[in-house]
């Protein structure tokens, strides 16, 4: 049974229950911090207080993104009322907790309980912004009466959610911390910044996680974010909002990175959803798991003529219309909310659903996506115009489409733009292996760093040879306007049962 209806406000549903294209944001994450301002965090000493209006607007930007570019957006429960980018709406109460109640009501956003049976419990040992609890308590009780809310967990059997809850998400997300000396270091080091010259002393840190890891597992005990962050991250003894990250503690914003992602992605996969990775942090090819993929969401490529489909030329006409990348910024939820009641949503949902269906017909239904996007934009604009909050911008957007095909070390990059592909290959970190997935991006061709922007992985890709590879990197080559790269690049762009598990 996925779901279960116990007339009362709540409707339970498993990871089985939730919508097609569901998605985690990891920019929710109520320690997220892209991997630019985590090195300035650890070589200054910086609190993660002290960053909090930077990590604010982008953790705003990137959630209200979230809930415009898909169809339902999970949210583990404690982000709520821990992360300002989310609670800021409860606090306000008004037309912008009203917001939040209706994408409640419709199951847009759906929190994810680890313990509890009811949103509104308080987590167990943890530090939470009373404030913001109070109001998430007041804006769940506030709801009408017909409305409901959905909530997710792995089981709503209490014995069985611990034991899926440990097999699910601890004992991978253990699994994988220790695989990663089992990875390509030289790669791995590549993706996080590691300059070459460091790369040996990279290789030893790896060798320290994985075996204080190991020890830990050895004597039944769990492995958990909080726990590696401890002994290789964060400066010891401060409480949960004077958290800094301690420069004395070998490569501790690159092992930040890595467990920020490991952890994020993993949650995406127990509960069968598609992690959204932000821009600014590393992708999630840098754990080169592709031998030990738990789950292949969007089918898996494994003939390189057919992954070559995913590059081939298409010609669409460069859309010019008075949009600005920075529109997104002077929205409401009250906004968001009522963009996805538009026409404008409904196509581009359902243009993206039956992309993400049969990632093979790429070709063939990529141009919908594309088209409803750029008229979803048009209707953000409008409203954000609407709403006044800010001047809007004069300049002009040029939404292109980008596909990101990445293969153990290398990157592809095939950008529309004047009706031809413009396809970039990086292949300078590239080794014998031969997994990866493709990730289509869809984005202002302007630079900037608020660019709209927003991407997502479609396919995972598994070619079965490095002779595969070799003849899927020929025939890119043959591509008109290809030209290639090479050189390292950092690729930024989710034990014992007692009687409540420990916080994920």
């Amino acid at each position: 049974m996925t779901a279960q209806d116990t007339g009362d406000a709540i409707v339970r549903v498993q990871p089985t229950g939730l919508a097609q294209g569901a998605v985690i944001a990891q920019s929710l994450d109520n320690e997220w911090v892209d991997a630019e301002l985590t090195r300035r965090m650890v070589e200054k000493g910086i609190a993660l207080q002290d960053v909090e209006g930077v990590r604010n607007k982008e953790a705003r930007a990137e959630y209200f993104r979230g809930l415009i570019n898909t169809r339902q957006l999970v949210v583990n429960r404690v982000f709520f009322y821990n992360n300002k980018a989310v609670s800021r709406d409860l606090v306000a109460g008004g037309e912008a907790r009203r917001a939040h109640q209706k994408l409640l009501a419709d199951g847009s956003l759906v929190p994810y309980l680890l313990n509890e049976r009811e949103p509104t419990d308080r987590p167990p040992n943890m530090t939470l912004d009373e404030d913001a609890f109070t109001a998430w308590r007041d804006t769940v009780s506030g709801m009408p009466a017909s409305s409901r809310i959905t909530c997710v967990r792995m089981s709503w059997e209490d014995q069985e959610n611990r034991e899926a809850t440990i097999g699910a998400l601890f004992n991978p997300f253990a699994g994988q911390v220790q695989r990663l000396t089992a990875t390509d270091i030289p790669t791995l080091a590549s993706h996080v910044g590691v300059p070459p010259e460091r790369v040996p002393a990279f290789r030893e840190r790896m060798r320290e996680l994985v075996e204080f890891s190991s020890g830990r597992r050895s004597r039944d005990e769990l492995v958990t974010r909080r726990v590696l962050y401890d002994e290789f991250v964060s400066v010891p003894g401060l409480g949960v909002s004077d958290v800094r990250y301690d420069r004395n503690k070998p490569f501790a914003a690159e092992i930040k990175q890595l467990l920020d992602l490991i952890y994020n992605v993993n949650l995406a996969d127990a509960l069968g959803v598609y992690p959204l990775t932000p821009a600014g942090s590393i992708r999630r090819v840098a754990l080169q798991e592709w031998t030990t993929l738990r789950r292949t969401p969007a089918g898996t490529v494994t003939d390189a003529e057919e992954l070559l489909l995913f590059l081939r030329r298409q010609a669409f006409s460069t859309v010019q219309d008075h949009l600005t990348p920075s529109a997104v910024d002077g929205l409401e939820l009250a906004d968001v909310w009522s963009l996805r009641q538009s026409e404008a949503w409904a196509a581009y949902i359902q243009a993206f659903d039956a992309l993400t269906a049969d990632p093979g017909a790429f070709h063939e239904r990529v141009g919908a996506v594309f088209d409803r996007y750029v008229r979803l934009n048009a209707e953000l604009v409008r409203v954000a115009a609407g709403r006044r909050a800010r001047r809007l911008e004069a300049s002009k957007w040029y939404p292109v489409i980008e596909v990101v095909v990445l293969i153990g070390g290398a990157v592809f990059s095939a950008v529309t733009g004047d009706e031809t592909w413009n396809v970039v290959g990086d292949v300078g970190a590239v080794t014998a292996k031969t997994g990866g997935s493709v990730q289509l991006v869809l984005r202002n061709r302007l630079d900037g760093r608020r660019q709209q922007k927003f991407a997502r992985e479609i396919a995972t890709v598994r070619l079965d040879s490095e002779r595969e590879w070799a003849r899927f990197h020929g025939l890119v080559r043959q591509l008109p306007g290809y030209r290639e790269t090479r050189g390292p690049r950092a690729a930024t762009s989710s034990a014992t049962v007692q009687d409540e598990l420990p916080e994920y």
